[in-house]
């Protein structure tokens, strides 16, 4: 499923795979994708992506269900897969950061992950870099795009600031039934830190892992 919202100069296009989201941030034809959802929507996001000029791949984590896809999308597109360096290890094994959960929502998702997570697979990709707090996506012509770091669901989670109206928080906040901080976590009070942050940027659209966008939080 495709939902496409204009935010100024930038479309922010969500394409939903199972319980999860990616999303295409499009300007004039060109288009840079944050996350990948998992393998069985590996299709619906590779047709999504196929009608622009492809010039990166952001990851805010090596999860499954986020990154799954990352490294056929980068050798489709001959795009760079960027993500943040504290979760390189995660592609070798994400028990490297164990999650755990809290509340009755957090430990239904994390009883259905689980397994899938210590199962799965998720090749690094080939070409890829480190991003990190306060660097932008300038050079594959979005200058006005972000990077913020919102550690707590993993060490290097990330996100994206687009201008002064949107926000891609990956897993730092979630929506399963409301919006709120994220149910699954390496460090709980690191991620209570981040929803702070997010919070702290001000009223913004907020685009979620998981959930539908809303606006507030």
């Amino acid at each position: 499923m495709k939902q496409s919202m204009e935010n100024n100069r930038y479309e922010i296009t969500r394409v939903k795979g199972g319980t999860g989201n990616c999303y295409l941030i499009s300007n004039d034809g060109k288009a840079v994708l944050f996350d990948t959802t998992g393998s069985k929507s590996r299709s619906e996001v590779m047709e999504a992506c196929s009608g622009y000029e492809m010039k990166a791949l952001v990851l805010s984590h090596p999860h499954f269900d986020h990154a799954e896809n990352a490294a056929v999308i980068s050798e489709r597109f001959n795009i760079p897969v960027a993500y943040h360096s504290a979760d390189d290890e995660l592609f070798d094994d994400y028990n490297a950061q164990p999650l755990k959960s809290y509340g009755l929502v957090g430990f239904v998702v994390l009883k259905m992950s689980v397994k899938v997570l210590r199962e799965t697979k998720v090749d690094r990709p080939k070409k890829r870099y480190f991003i990190k707090e306060g660097d932008t996506l300038a050079d594959y012509g979005f200058p006005e795009i972000r990077v913020v770091e919102l550690p707590g669901h993993t060490k290097g989670s990330i996100g994206l600031l687009i201008q002064d109206h949107s926000i891609l928080v990956g897993d730092a906040l979630d929506n399963w039934i409301m919006p709120g901080t994220g149910h699954l976590y390496y460090d709980l009070d690191v991620q209570k830190k981040t929803a702070e942050k997010i919070r702290s940027f001000g009223h913004r659209m907020i685009y979620y892992g998981h959930g539908k966008p809303t606006d507030k939080f």
